[in-house]
């Protein structure tokens, strides 16, 4: 498996891994599957500032992963959030820790100090066929931390869901940090 950088020409491929998480879970809060083109531009708009990359195995596309803006505000350029998805087939053989520790490695140099991740969450002992926790606990397992959860906020394939934020500092806060170099990102071998 070897890591690289997302370009326009592999929309389609991204999307055929993300239809799934749309239109079975309620891991993507999107209601419709988005066109190539939309895809696209959201490829465009976030590699121009922030590492979006894939793993690729003898030519496929396995998963990807990528960063964003946590805010538009200034004060936050230091913070990012994290998205992560992997084709069906192929959880839990590493595709998702290798793509997380490539991104982890770029937004480091590129002077990012919070990792931030979104995550739909099943409190309690709740039982659904849309979601599991999966992805709270790859993250803990990724030394991201709970910091709070937002009750019912999501409403899904007739249900509601639970919304967690988690976080992972990646260094120190001090005072005048270093300007974070938007844009200006190269994979970083973890």
């Amino acid at each position: 498996m070897t890591v690289e950088k997302v370009d326009i020409g592999d929309a389609k491929k991204l999307l055929e891994i993300y239809a799934p998480y749309v239109e079975k879970t309620a891991i993507s809060f999107e209601y419709e599957v988005p066109s190539v083109e939309e895809f696209e531009e959201r490829i465009r708009n976030i590699s121009s500032k922030f590492p979006y990359i894939k793993v690729v195995e003898d030519g496929e596309i396995l998963g990807y992963a990528y960063a964003t803006s946590f805010k538009g505000r200034r004060a936050y350029d230091w913070s990012v959030e994290t998205t992560v998805y992997v084709r069906e087939d192929v959880k839990r053989k590493g595709v998702g820790k290798l793509l997380y520790n490539t991104l982890e490695s770029s937004l480091k140099d590129m002077g990012v100090l919070n990792l931030n991740a979104c995550i739909a969450y099943l409190s309690g002992d709740r039982k659904d066929d849309n979601l599991t926790n999966d992805s709270y606990n790859f993250h803990k397992k990724l030394g991201y931390d709970l910091v709070g959860t937002f009750h019912d906020c999501g409403y899904k394939f007739g249900k509601w869901y639970d919304m967690i934020w988690m976080e992972k500092m990646l260094g120190k806060h001090g005072e005048n940090p270093s300007e974070v170099k938007f844009g200006k990102w190269d994979l970083k071998n973890a």
